[in-house]
């Protein structure tokens, strides 16, 4: 069994067969989907599809290219879905200076409440990083110096090196690969997958994005995480019903999952 913890399952390529896209992965072997909030009203959606799905449960946030469209009662919304029974971490969050949706400053501001929600509620927090690593691992840093312990979060779809997954392990924090894994000019990347640490590893789909090889280019949904796993899998070495295992079990950890 897998375990699907990056997914936007209240995205309109769903529209016409989300019902059918949540019994496919179950199908396939997939027994728990989260589906992850990027604004208020996709955080309430991703909550609505949890309470009507016994298989999926919800991460509420804002996105970081979403930060400069928030409205004044948007972060409140947040904060209450947060204690939501069925929503099991906080995001994503975290920085993005590929796009130039929104000013670094204010992602940083954003990116800052989210862990501070996180840490007031006991819930992981999931990090959307695109060419900010040094950014996000000193913005990290710097909360793990203020808490106590390590941190409790994930950062998805990892794309960056081997230093950033050490620096990122070493504060706590678990690494979730996605379709990009697969990719045939991605050999860096699942060479960096290989030095992770097993207790660390998660898998994801980021669907309806990133569809793995060979469906890439094709919507992606969760039933395709099978194929990220087979790859991670070889990448470290076992077999890949102990990388389902030792990754699902993982997740439930995590996520304090039932």
């Amino acid at each position: 069994m897998l375990i699907d913890t990056h997914a936007h399952l209240d995205e309109q390529a769903f529209d016409v067969d989300r019902d059918e896209v949540i019994a496919r992965a179950r199908g396939a072997g997939v027994e728990r989907i989260l589906t992850i909030g990027i604004t208020a009203a996709t955080s309430r959606a991703a909550v609505e599809l949890a309470e009507t799905h016994e298989d999926v449960f919800a991460v509420v946030g804002i996105q970081p290219n979403y930060v400069s469209q928030v409205q004044p009662d948007d972060w409140a919304a947040v904060e209450e879905l947060a204690a939501h029974p069925r929503v099991v971490g906080i995001g994503e969050t975290g920085l993005d200076r590929y796009w130039d949706y929104a000013p670094i400053e204010l992602q940083q501001e954003y990116f800052d409440r989210h862990l501070e929600l996180s840490r007031d509620i006991g819930k992981p927090f999931i990090v959307h990083c695109r060419e900010a690593e040094a950014d996000v691992v000193a913005q990290l840093q710097r909360s793990h110096a203020e808490g106590e312990g390590p941190l409790n979060g994930v950062m998805h779809s990892f794309c960056g090196g081997a230093d950033v997954a050490a620096a990122c392990v070493e504060m706590g924090l678990h690494i979730s690969f996605a379709g990009m894994l697969t990719y045939k000019r991605n050999a860096d990347l699942r060479a960096v997958a290989s030095t992770v640490p097993r207790d660390r590893l998660l898998v994801e789909t980021d669907s309806p994005y990133l569809a793995p090889v060979p469906l890439r280019g094709k919507r992606n949904e969760p039933a395709n995480v099978m194929h990220t796993a087979k790859c991670l899998a070889e990448q470290v070495g076992v077999s890949f019903e102990d990388l389902a295992r030792q990754t699902s079990d993982n997740a439930r950890r995590l996520f304090s999952l039932p």
